[in-house]
């Protein structure tokens, strides 16, 4: 899949090598080396990145346009995803936590009432397309596009929206698309036929998907299942996804 992404871009480490048994590696690949930094706060806030951080939004635009272009019919079985199906299956995993937390609640009615058909064609997704999964070299801006695991078909806005989720900006939450950028240069960087409210929509349903992945990892510490100092340092991050949620109902109303 990687492979097939990068015959439509070069901002991703190309794979060199897919192992072999007698690598005596196991089931592994070997991918050419790149240099930059992949730490958001670092990318948002050190001087290192200044002279091209004015550019980094339209540059994920363009990238993302990129991978939205790939051909999709050889590419390895991959999931079908659409906005009702994704709040569906996060509501689920919701309910099964037992949660109970008034503000969820209203915004997955809020989502369910707005949501937007499924697009007329499904696209390569990346998933998890954010600051922090992005490298970023002081002269050179976006060079690396990391972590495809949860790569799926769906609407080309999810990738758009979720990098910008406020979660994403490091502190730097003036700048809506990662910390660096606005609105206006990704989509322009992208080519502008997908519209900023539909955007939006992605943008609050990833704030809502990671509200319920920050009590996932909570769950995981509270039941014992992981014990890490980690797992309950983002679980609190829950009441932050929460503020988000108000802020963006709130601006719809």
């Amino acid at each position: 899949m990687i492979r097939a992404a990068a015959r439509r871009r070069r901002a991703e480490p190309g794979v060199a090598h897919i192992c072999e048994p007698g690598d005596q590696l196991g089931e592994a690949y070997v991918m050419h080396r790149l240099e930059g930094e992949t730490l958001g706060r670092r990318i948002v806030r050190d001087e290192a990145f200044a002279a091209v951080r004015p550019g980094l939004a339209r540059r994920c635009g363009e990238v993302l346009a990129q991978i939205h272009a790939t051909p999709t019919d050889h590419l390895p079985p991959l999931a079908t995803s659409d906005a009702r199906g994704e709040l569906a299956r996060y509501e689920g995993v919701y309910r099964d936590l037992d949660a109970r937390r008034p503000i969820l609640e209203a915004a997955f009615r809020w989502l369910e009432a707005i949501a937007p058909a499924p697009p007329e064609r499904p696209v390569l997704v990346h998933g998890d397309f954010r600051n922090g999964n992005l490298m970023i070299h002081p002269d050179r801006g976006l060079v690396g596009v990391l972590d495809w695991e949860l790569a799926h078909l769906g609407d080309p806005a999810e990738d758009l929206g979720w990098i910008c989720v406020n979660s994403w900006r490091f502190g730097e939450w003036r700048k809506p698309v990662g910390g660096f950028g606005d609105y206006a240069e990704l989509l322009a960087g992208y080519g502008g036929y997908i519209s900023l409210d539909r955007v939006r929509f992605w943008q609050a349903l990833g704030s809502l998907k990671w509200a319920v992945m920050c009590l996932m990892m909570y769950q995981s510490f509270a039941t014992g299942a992981d014990r890490s100092v980690e797992r309950a340092m983002i679980g609190r991050r829950t009441s932050e996804a929460e503020i988000d949620l108000v802020t963006l109902m709130e601006g719809a109303a």
